[in-house]
């Protein structure tokens, strides 16, 4: 059987991400007008109700609903992004610099950017310093569903473009996670992890194909680094990179990742912008939005994004650090920007970590929401009558 083509592995994935990205934006409206009804009781009482997990005397865990969500369900997202980092680097767009040149500029600019956008308006409230990594993210799905609407009056180009950025800007929101949200550690649960991190390497090492022996593996990994205190969707991560990209004619990492695709765009992240978007509007004034947790995490999205990303491509572009796509204009790129400001998955689930006061869980929720409808709408209105590139133009852009 014919395997598929780079361009076709890359169209298939584009429509899956584009999919998931509106029924995303489905998810988040009924959060939203649930949060905003009389039903708002029990939507949160729902998220509160208590989870138990027992495993004999080994094992016990008792979370609330959302958080078996945020830790459990979150973890399979995780899984699928380390999937797509592995298999992007060592055979996709970042495999070679000349290819990765770009989105890794262009991503690296709109982590830090918003994040100094989001540290200057938080300057005199250093009870919010914490979430200053919630600006820094891009959701790849809502995106990539966006673009989706556009059709073919964006070129494909862009796309693989925004998703090279959003993989490279999730690899950082990775470290993020791992370096500063992860507190009070239990190095021997942490030590215990490295039982099943070992049984993983010797799989991928003696060629095992089977996805199987990966999965429960990887279960009591996350087990392990639930325990420990390292943020548990972490283990998703470490799963992926030990499964095998290819054993002989088998493609174990590419059937996982198509297998997964489905599950994690129609339903682990529905499920979880239900669960994460619902903030209620009630009594919230103009004062709500600008208070400076919820407007540095806004401005963050929307001017920390367009001057980080498209600061980012021009200056690489213009030193000759890196080269434009083919039929990708400057508009094009900024386009991008504006759409690279729709942090909502990864940006409420670092506003999670960085804050347990409801208070400020509500600001984050603001914050986001508004500073991803902003940028949606400007990154639409941008690229709603762009054009590709001519052969002429873009050799005038490079020679610019």
């Amino acid at each position: 059987m014919n395997q598929p083509s780079p361009t076709e592995r890359l169209r298939a994935f584009i429509a899956s991400e584009s999919a998931g990205g509106i029924m995303l934006i489905i998810a988040a409206a009924i959060a939203l007008f649930v949060a905003n009804s009389a039903l708002l009781p029990e939507y949160r009482s729902f998220l509160a109700t208590p989870v138990h997990f027992t495993a004999g005397d080994l094992v016990a865990i008792e979370k609330p609903l959302l958080l078996w969500i945020n830790d459990g369900l979150m973890a399979l997202f995780f899984f699928l992004i380390g999937l797509e980092v592995k298999r992007e680097i060592v055979t996709g767009q970042l495999r070679s610099w000349k290819q990765a040149s770009l989105p890794v500029y262009a991503a690296i600019g709109g982590m830090v950017v918003p994040a100094l956008v989001f540290v200057a308006i938080n300057l005199g409230s250093p009870e919010n310093i914490r979430g200053w990594a919630i600006p820094a993210a891009t959701d790849i799905a809502f995106a990539l569903g966006l673009l989706a609407l556009l059709g073919s009056r964006v070129p494909v180009a862009l796309k693989a473009l925004l998703l090279a950025v959003a993989i490279i800007d999730d690899i950082g929101a990775i470290a993020i996670i791992a370096l500063f949200y992860t507190e009070n550690m239990n190095l021997g649960a942490l030590a215990l992890a490295l039982v099943p991190a070992a049984g993983m390497l010797l799989l991928n090492r003696a060629g095992v194909a089977r996805t199987i022996p990966y999965f429960l593996l990887g279960a009591f990994l996350w087990i392990c680094v639930l325990k420990s205190g390292v943020h548990a969707t972490l283990a998703g991560v470490a799963t992926a990179m030990f499964v095998p990209i290819a054993v002989g004619e088998e493609r174990p990492l590419e059937r996982l990742e198509h297998a997964l695709h489905p599950w994690v765009a129609f339903l682990i992240l529905p499920i979880f912008a239900f669960a994460n978007a619902g903030v209620s509007f009630v009594g919230a004034g103009l004062e709500a939005l600008f208070a400076p947790l919820s407007l540095g995490i806004a401005a963050g999205l929307v001017v920390g994004k367009q001057v980080g990303i498209f600061g980012a491509c021009w200056i690489a572009a213009k030193s000759g650090l890196a080269t434009m796509p083919p039929e990708v204009t400057w508009r094009h790129v900024y386009g991008l920007s504006c759409l690279a400001g729709i942090g909502f998955t990864m940006s409420l689930f670092i506003g999670g970590l960085a804050f347990v006061d409801p208070a400020q869980v509500d600001a984050v929720k603001m914050g986001v929401l508004t500073g991803s409808l902003i940028s949606a709408t400007i990154g639409m209105t941008v690229l709603a009558n762009a054009r590709p590139a001519t052969a002429p133009l873009r050799k005038a852009m490079t020679d610019a």
